[in-house]
């Protein structure tokens, strides 16, 4: 009778250790998946990371954007005689009356051209680059940099995102052998009337639509003004 009991307490004591050792088993095995799918997640998330950083995120808000900013395609120059290529953009080119420089830190806003080309503005410049719709400097401070040789392309407030894109891309062309070089790309904000303009120390040109034929347009504007300001220093 006892060795029947023995017998029996020692198969049951076998069952208990073979359920034992299964549920660690199974406990082993659900943490090697858990573990699996966290590195996995982290994979993917470095990943990401990666990616982003190679494709070139946006700068912090108040800073310019030139280095990062995606462009697109736009056609290749096809004509550089200035008078020509404002003609065949259908743009108007002006040249206005020098306002005046004085420098004031009290905001201004008596301007006689819209968007102003000269006259009383900010000690402090605007930035070379290219500005976020919406982060435009003010103009009292773009006015200043214009008195320092710069170029500034200006778009109206709403133009499609497509066409932003390729005015960056004329705003990073290659100039004076230095990509973007005293150029400015920014929204307008001092209500313009044209879709679009460049401006310069004293001069003007806009542009009610914009079509193939305005990138040249911009560009003989560029080529001839920029750097023509009192204030440039080579």
């Amino acid at each position: 009778m006892a060795s029947r009991e023995e017998q029996k307490r020692k198969r049951r004591e076998e069952r208990e250790a073979r359920e034992r050792a299964a549920e660690q088993a199974g406990k082993r095995k659900r943490l090697v998946m858990i573990g699996g799918a966290v590195m996995a997640a982290i994979a993917v998330i470095v990943v990401g990371v990666v990616l982003a950083a190679g494709s070139g995120g946006e700068n912090d808000e108040g800073s310019q954007a030139a280095a990062s900013a995606e462009g697109a395609p736009i056609p290749e120059q096809q004509e550089k005689d200035f008078d020509a290529a404002v003609k065949a953009a259908g743009c108007t080119f002006k040249e206005h009356p020098n306002e005046g420089s004085t420098h004031q830190s009290e905001p201004f806003d008596d301007y006689k051209t819209n968007p102003p080309t000269s006259g009383t503005h900010s000690p402090e410049p605007a930035q070379d680059g290219i500005y976020e719709p919406g982060n435009s400097p003010e103009a009292n401070n773009w006015v200043h940099t214009l008195e320092h040789g710069r170029v500034i392309i200006q778009y109206k407030p709403g133009m499609p995102e497509e066409q932003i894109n390729q005015l960056r891309t004329l705003a990073g062309e290659n100039v004076n052998g230095s990509p973007g070089y005293h150029m400015v790309l920014m929204e307008n904000n001092s209500e313009m009337a044209p879709q679009l303009a460049v401006v310069s120390w004293t001069r003007s040109l806009t542009c009610d639509e914009i079509t193939d034929e305005t990138f040249d347009a911009v560009r003989v504007f560029r080529d001839r003004w920029v750097d023509k300001a009192p204030e440039f220093v080579p």
